[in-house]
């Protein structure tokens, strides 16, 4: 009921902003994201505050428009899939349009208006001359004509849209004839009705697309355009952006597709957010769903570590909290809220953006007003009601900088991977257990055309690439993404504490007949200044199976304290479908009863030791990726399964540690050998107890999984305990009854 009054609401003021539009109020130019009140406070600051953050962004931009603009217009015929040369020009050129307008308004010198109107003239004799691409995807539903595909189209329109509307009203009306008529509407109808499935799509493409046009419509006074980027095309609310805001995000803004994708999507969002602000602020775009778009912005900072996106689904690793799109968001945030905390991200970007936002940002970041932001530990509800499983991160400073994801989180649509429950750990800046993200080499068009690889659905996606169960060699879901779309794991709790971070999550739909339950915790060793991460996952099922479970670590394995059978003349693949096949089997073993580890050294120049609880009947398969790889595609990355044979239930018990030092320049190495001498796992009730001696000091790990998270009594060693909450951790040579 409450998300159908909103929407009643948004309606209305809809409905009186259209009225509004369609009585002929014609705006002023500038009028999306950067207006004219903004222009005249930029001015004055580059004109008056020649040192400051602004001023030195202006003539940074103004020099490098300058450079380009010295080159001639190149407007080539579409050829090239994605990072061809036709494809970077095409982008170029919408980049450099819309620098060259903003720096138009500043300056008000006409050299800068005219190479935009220029180039778009150009743009208007070649467009209607163009069909589709010739890269496009065969029976693909949204190829572009610019570009392979329509999602780059609607990025052009966004940018391009802005450019146009920065020097509007510097152009006669012959030009402004040519340049709309030739080209800004027709390239905005076929990003909207041309491309019906993808502009009414819930996704990031829809996104893309109906910031584009509805932008185009408050520039090109077409209130309808506006309306339909709202609503879809036939203003039902069943798609558009009001319902892409209502159903991407959870209402604590997590973006069901993952970090990385919620990074790309932002800027559309915020971009045609604040034109619908300046340009009918009645809508109060930006309180809708409880301020949805800031908490999303806030999120995606939070889903980073040491500047980077945790990449997750189909991710791209080097993408991080610098990227264009998070510092439009971070500036946009810091206007509407000035809360100093995103001073401190924007100090860390570095980027001052030219925009009435960004001076503000430049000239609090000049007063030196940024205090820290603060990372958190936090379960992400996913989901647009948050109830569809979660994205955990536990952070932690004991023993470093650490931060430990956990994703018993939804599938993500097409991006996702079959990966529920999977886990990755980093430490002093660097990923220890790793995801391998998404299969592409974004942009080389040498790898496939820039395209995901064939690789990223044979391996990247299967849930052998991950740290997570696999039964029977066989993905979950059987790597079916509707079937996945439509189950998602269940949070069964989440806590933060003086004694570290827990949380455990369960499904029980991604192989039929087995219930999969994991609790991880990032566990604080106070008295050692440590920390370790517990894991403990159970596999239940109604008949008996293989169980794998794998971890890609990144880092040089250093020992094992057990006998390690390797392939050293003849390799195989450790399976033939799945993503087995892309796995090489280098070595294999079968530790006896007790405590099996495995030791690795991370290029932080730390240690890293899993010390897992064995009954004598796991085996260890060491793996290298690169197997059935023909083209080289793969990243030869390493890592290790530990698998049970016909079982119908199993717990993998383990623990991570982080460890010592080797410092290469000055050659020294510090405790090398891992410190845990012990590892026992029982339960008693609802509460799972843990020993570990770490270092000589004997601890007691103790996880409250019932129901509640009220206070749980247990007996160790004939001693009473109470246990508030879900995570306790005791010291037992200190533990007085």
């Amino acid at each position: 009921m409450k998300v159908l009054k909103r929407l009643k609401s948004f309606k209305i003021a809809s409905l009186a902003a259209t009225l509004l539009l369609s009585l002929g109020a014609h705006a002023a130019h500038p009028n999306l994201v950067i207006t004219t009140d903004d222009v005249k406070l930029m001015r004055q600051a580059i004109s008056s505050h020649e040192n400051g953050k602004f001023a030195l962004a202006y003539d940074t931009l103004k020099a490098q428009v300058d450079e380009q603009m010295a080159q001639p217009i190149t407007v080539p015929v579409p050829k090239d899939g994605g990072g061809g040369y036709t494809h970077e020009q095409h982008k170029k050129n919408y980049q450099l349009m819309y620098s060259a307008g903003v720096i138009y308004q500043l300056s008000q010198d006409e050299k800068y208006a005219n190479y935009v109107r220029d180039m778009l003239l150009e743009y208007a004799e070649l467009y209607p001359t163009l069909g589709l691409h010739p890269k496009r995807k065969m029976n693909s539903q949204n190829p572009g004509k610019f570009f392979w595909q329509s999602l780059n189209e609607a990025m052009w329109l966004v940018y391009t849209i802005q450019a146009y509307d920065l020097i509007h009203d510097s152009l006669s009306d012959e030009n402004k004839k040519v340049i709309e008529d030739d080209l800004l509407r027709p390239v905005s109808l076929f990003t909207s009705v041309g491309q019906p499935s993808t502009f009414n799509k819930v996704h990031n493409h829809g996104t893309w697309a109906t910031a584009g046009v509805g932008m185009a419509g408050y520039v090109l006074d077409e209130p309808e355009w506006v309306e339909k980027s709202l609503y879809d095309l036939k203003k039902s609310g069943k798609g558009g952006f009001v319902k892409q805001l209502e159903m991407l995000f959870s209402p604590q803004g997590y973006y069901n597709e993952g970090p990385y994708y919620q990074r790309f999507a932002l800027l559309p969002f915020v971009t045609f957010a604040k034109a619908i602000e300046n340009n009918e602020p009645q809508r109060k775009i930006f309180d809708y769903r409880d301020g949805i778009l800031l908490k999303a912005i806030d999120t995606t900072i939070q889903l980073s570590y040491n500047g980077l996106f945790f990449p997750i689904n189909d991710a791209i690793k080097s993408k991080g909290i610098d990227t264009i799109e998070l510092v439009q968001g971070v500036t946009a945030a810091y206007g509407l809220t000035n809360d100093a905390g995103y001073l401190d991200i924007a100090k860390y970007q570095d980027q001052v953006v030219l925009t009435g936002d960004g001076l503000k940002v430049a000239q609090a970041l000049d007063n030196k007003k940024e205090t820290p932001y603060i990372f958190k530990s936090v379960a992400f509800g996913d989901g647009n009601d948050g109830k569809q499983g979660a994205l955990v991160v536990m952070r932690t400073e004991v023993g470093g900088d650490q931060a430990l994801l956990f994703k018993p989180a939804a599938q993500g649509l097409g991006h996702g991977h079959f990966d529920k429950l999977t886990w990755q750990f980093y430490d002093h800046g660097n990923e220890i257990v790793s995801d391998y993200g998404a299969a592409r080499f974004l942009n080389v068009e040498a790898k496939y055309g820039g395209r995901y690889l064939p690789e990223n659905e044979t391996y990247a996606k299967h849930t052998v690439a991950h740290n997570t169960v696999v039964v029977d060699e066989t993905s979950h879901f059987n790597a079916n993404v509707e079937v996945g779309n439509n189950n998602h794991p269940t949070l069964n709790f989440f806590e933060t504490n003086e004694f570290g971070t827990v949380a455990s999550g369960e499904i029980s739909t991604a192989y039929k007949g087995v219930e999969l339950e994991r609790t991880l915790a990032l566990v604080n060793l106070a008295e050692l200044e440590s920390t370790v991460a517990l894991d403990v996952f159970d596999v239940d099922a109604n008949k008996a199976h293989q169980f794998d479970l794998p971890l890609h670590y990144k880092g040089q394995l250093i020992d094992t304290n057990f006998g390690l059978l390797a392939n050293t003349n003849q390799l195989k693949a450790l399976g033939e479908s799945n993503g087995y096949q892309h796995l090489w089997l280098k070595g294999q073993a079968t530790p006896e009863k007790g405590l099996a580890k495995v030791t690795w050294l991370n290029d932080n120049g730390r240690f890293y030791t899993q010390t897992s609880l064995v009954n004598g009947d796991e085996s260890f398969l060491f793996t290298q990726i690169g197997a059935n790889d023909p083209h080289f595609n793969l990243r030869n990355e390493n890592g290790f399964v530990r698998r049970v044979e016909k079982q119908k239930q199993h717990t993998f018990v383990s623990v991570l540690e982080p460890h010592g030092e080797y410092n290469p320049s000055k050659e020294y190495t510090l405790e090398a050998v891992s410190r845990v001498s012990d590892l026992k796992y029982s339960t008693q009730g609802d509460v799972v107890l843990v020993e570990l001696n770490v270092k000589d000091t004997p601890y007691l790990v103790a996880i409250n999984k019932s129901q509640s998270s009220a206070k749980n009594n247990f007996t160790f060693q004939n001693k009473a305990f109470t246990l508030n909450g879900r995570l306790g951790v005791y010291a037992l040579k200190n533990t007085q009854e």
